[in-house]
């Protein structure tokens, strides 16, 4: 099995703007892939800002999580999402079905809101 390495909204902007700016052109795809990633990193999709450091950092903490660790694609989800409330946190672990109990997902929340207020 293949490592998978995760990223931000904000890193596919960056990349595609960088393409944008070496060869002077993107291609259809990639331009609506750029509309996107403007779109998502900014504060118009949940009312806050996507920061690279922010997600890794972010990203890494919850990567410390026991019950996370094992679900690298549930941890990039929420570091991109940032949820704020357990609500939201339980809608992205349903995905894959994580079992946490309710101080668990607390204290996601609480990761959360220390890095990114």
């Amino acid at each position: 099995m293949t490592e998978r390495e995760y990223t931000d909204y904000a890193s596919v902007r960056d990349a595609l703007l960088d393409a944008q700016d070496r060869r002077g052109f993107l291609s259809y795809e990639q331009k609506l892939a750029l509309q996107h990633a403007e779109w998502a990193a900014s504060d118009q999709r949940c009312g806050i800002k996507t920061d690279s450091k922010v997600y890794k950092s972010l990203y890494n903490d919850l990567m410390g999580i026991e019950k996370l660790e094992q679900h690298p694609d549930i941890c990039a989800k929420i570091a991109e999402m940032m949820p704020m409330s357990v609500e939201e946190v339980r809608s992205i672990l349903a995905s894959k079905r994580v079992p946490m109990d309710g101080g668990e997902i607390e204290s996601i929340v609480d990761t959360v809101r220390k890095q990114i207020l």
